[in-house]
């Protein structure tokens, strides 16, 4: 066990870090604006990618891990759903590259979906880091050519590794929708639950845009990826402990370690924030706060995630959902309502708050089903 979850450790942290640094240091070519003008962009062409993930990761690692020849299927159907998908995103905006990162996005979810399925951590380290490693390549590479409209096209060739990967699935497997018919619950509640938690991940930026502006949107999306690297722990935790929760193991030992260290997280971004932003990132005052509200987020998500993983691993994909949806309305009205009276600092309250609102469902849920 010890082994697989370094292996992902390792390759997340690295991963992610290698992430995180190329929109830091974009962030410092370029201004809040432009910078919230291309997370405006991502956010759409994120919410069209849920929306055509009929196969979602969960589902296919769930069902890989269980040995159940689906995979195939729901890669067929969420790579359609995805091409309609591009083509209404290139009629509504006039924008390719919009429409291939949304078909990055889903290729990518489809491949990691069947490698954590199979525990294949070895293969998952390899593609994760190379998509990362081309996402500096590519994504500088295009800035320096093309300038900031380059940038979405880098991002979208970056997932073309995992499209190897894919292919493969469809080679393993044959298509064969008799499958989904005993499946279709859990895949119906598990896809309705990823499109929710997806649509709460991205509505944000297409909430603020119109609200404040491209400017604070920069702001908060600097935040956003501070705030995604304070949740590495919790995203590694996840990724392990799914297939093992399918299979009955628990690990709750970790799981408890893994909630300290994100509230250890949290208390040190909340202090140091205000000493680290202004001296790498002047441009960006106003991220400042945002990280040190929105921080707090992470122990509720490291919460919600120990719960979700529980749920998905005994097929109560109904219990995520109830979870999610509370959580995106909570987003949607607080956001509205607390940006409109507090402005910037509403919307990130908003943002707190909804995860906090989960992970108490979440709570309350588990209380009342019994379950062990």
């Amino acid at each position: 066990m010890i082994k697989g979850l370094l292996k992902i450790g390792f390759s997340d942290i690295i991963g992610l870090s290698i992430s995180a640094l190329f929109w830091f240091f974009l962030a410092t070519l370029i201004e809040p604006d432009e910078f919230g003008e291309i997370f405006y962009f991502l956010g759409i062409a994120g919410i069209a990618s849920y929306i055509s993930l009929i196969g979602t990761q969960n589902s296919i690692i769930v069902y890989v891990a269980k040995k159940v020849k689906i995979q195939s299927t729901l890669y067929l159907l969420s790579l359609i759903a995805g091409g309609i998908s591009s083509i209404v995103l290139i009629m509504i905006f006039y924008r390719v590259d919009i429409s291939l990162i949304l078909l990055g996005y889903i290729i990518n979810t489809l491949a990691l979906g069947d490698l954590l399925g199979k525990k294949l951590y070895n293969s998952y380290s390899k593609y994760f880091l190379i998509q990362k490693i081309l996402t500096v390549i590519f994504g500088f590479g295009f800035y320096y050519l093309f300038d900031i409209e380059g940038i979405i096209f880098a991002l979208a060739l970056s997932y073309i590794a995992y499209a190897i990967r894919v292919y493969k699935g469809f080679k393993e497997s044959k298509i064969n929708f008799a499958l989904l018919k005993p499946r279709l619950g859990f895949i119906t509640n598990n896809y309705v639950m990823i499109l929710t938690q997806g649509s709460t991940k991205n509505i944000d930026k297409l909430i603020i845009a119109p609200l404040v502006g491209f400017s604070f949107l920069g702001n908060y999306a600097l935040a956003i990826q501070v705030v995604g690297i304070m949740g590495i722990f919790t995203t590694i935790l996840f990724k392990y402990t799914l297939t093992h929760d399918v299979n009955g193991i628990s690990n709750t030992k970790l799981k408890l370690v893994i909630l300290l260290l994100s509230i250890g997280i949290a208390v040190f971004a909340y202090l140091f924030s205000p000493i680290i932003i202004p001296e790498f990132f002047p441009k960006y005052s106003e991220a400042v706060t945002a990280i040190q509200i929105m921080g707090f987020s992470v122990i509720p998500a490291t919460i919600s995630t120990i719960y979700t993983s529980k749920f998905l691993g005994l097929e109560k994909s109904k219990f995520v959902f109830i979870s999610k949806i509370i959580s995106l309305v909570t987003m949607i009205i607080s956001m509205v309502i607390l940006g409109s009276i507090l402005g910037i600092f509403g919307l990130v309250i908003a943002f707190v708050l909804s995860y906090f609102m989960e992970a108490i469902v979440f709570v309350l849920i588990n209380q009342k089903s019994n379950l062990r």
